[in-house]
């Protein structure tokens, strides 16, 4: 089932080194208008396989014979997975994660596409997974009428039950001898009470869960009466409100919610990088371009790193004895140890970012970042 990534997901593989062996990292672009036919997708991922064999990764010097077996056995492994168990099933994308000797399997089907792209080494390559990060997932969905309150959450790209609150109100035929007034002010509270109901077990997921956004759908009759239910914590997690059908089915509404999850990231994304301007203009707690952003992140300074979606890549080095990273430095500051030089600069930001505790957002609405060197972050201190 292709799902999204959650931030502790990728934390949890930021956080492994292969101590065994190499580690493989895999990503297959499964858009229709990239691979429409299983064909298309078995000889990209078999070119990927080749060229991952052929690369520098697995042609070390310092592999050792057992190595070198394992990484050929986890290239297989690999084929074997995407012929006989892999299911397309809506994935618009694919990452695998192989580390046999380290005993680090993970197969990801992806909600959204990635570039293809093969790395091997010691450390899992992640930067293409940041972008799917946080992209609705986890994000509840209410649809509210004044008889029904279903709620449901949203994982591995499908919405999922959570809560349903059906309570048939009072028709007209069921007035007797009441005078309208009276009934009407009855059905009115019986409505009110049907609300709260929902609004408390909503307040509750919300205080529970945290830092989710909310997509409420109901009418603008049914989301005034709502609104005023919900706790202030509830009614800031409101990414939108949309307007469905009482009974549309999941897949139905899950195509209302995701545009207006969209929105509300791209609200975010604009109040992140004005953020970062403000802070930039005045010399504060912001960096811009690779040298002082890397240097942030190894400091463990970074708050949230930013980058351009696509358009941040270069190459940068990092200590083997202290993880340290920076930008051209020839020898660690710290220690003196021989820097490494790595093709992949963003990917150490990443990891560095997220191992003291950072976020990283992929700025994918703007341009803001393109003049300093398509990177630059938010700084704690």
């Amino acid at each position: 089932m292709a799902r999204t990534i959650s931030w502790d997901e990728l934390r949890d593989l930021a956080g492994f080194q292969a101590a065994k062996g190499c580690a493989i990292s895999l990503y297959l672009d499964l858009d229709p208008s990239t691979a429409p036919t299983p064909g298309d997708a078995h000889t990209r991922l078999n070119s990927l396989l080749d060229e991952g064999a052929r690369g520098d990764g697995a042609n070390r010097r310092d592999l050792s014979h057992d190595q070198r077996q394992a990484l050929r056995s986890d290239l297989d492994r690999i084929r074997r997975y995407f012929d006989a168990e892999f299911s397309r099933n809506g994935a618009r994308g694919l990452a695998i994660f192989c580390a046999g000797l380290d005993n680090v399997w993970r197969p990801l089907p992806l909600t959204e596409a990635v570039p293809d792209e093969i790395k091997i080494g010691h450390r899992l390559y992640l930067a293409p997974l940041v972008p799917l990060v946080g992209r609705g997932e986890g994000a509840l969905v209410v649809v509210v009428s004044r008889e029904l309150g279903h709620i449901y959450r949203l994982q591995a790209g499908r919405l999922q039950d959570v809560a349903d609150h059906f309570e048939e109100q009072p028709r007209r035929h069921d007035q007797g001898g009441w005078s309208q007034a009276r009934f009407q002010r009855h059905v009115d509270e019986l409505t009110q009470e049907h609300l709260r109901r929902v609004a408390d077990e909503l307040d509750a997921l919300v205080r529970r869960l945290r830092g989710l956004q909310v997509v409420v759908a109901a009418s603008e009759e049914t989301w005034a009466e709502f609104a005023p239910l919900l706790a202030q914590e509830t009614r800031n997690a409101v990414a939108g409100v949309a307007r469905a059908e009482a009974h549309a089915p999941p897949s139905e509404l899950l195509e209302l919610a995701q545009p207006v999850l969209e929105r509300w990231r791209a609200d975010r994304e604009r109040e992140i990088v004005e953020r970062w301007h403000e802070e930039a203009a005045r010399s504060g707690r912001a960096t811009a371009g690779w040298t002082a952003t890397l240097e942030a992140a190894s400091d463990g300074r970074v708050e949230v790193l930013l980058f351009q979606d696509g358009g941040a890549r270069r190459p940068a080095r990092r200590c083997p004895a202290c993880g340290r990273v920076a930008a051209d430095e020839a020898k660690c500051p710290l220690d003196g140890t021989q820097m490494e030089e790595s093709e992949d600069g963003l990917d150490l930001a990443v990891h560095q970012t997220l191992a003291h505790g950072g976020t990283v957002w992929a700025v994918r609405h703007r341009q803001d970042l393109e003049p300093v060197e398509g990177i630059g972050a938010l700084l704690r201190f």
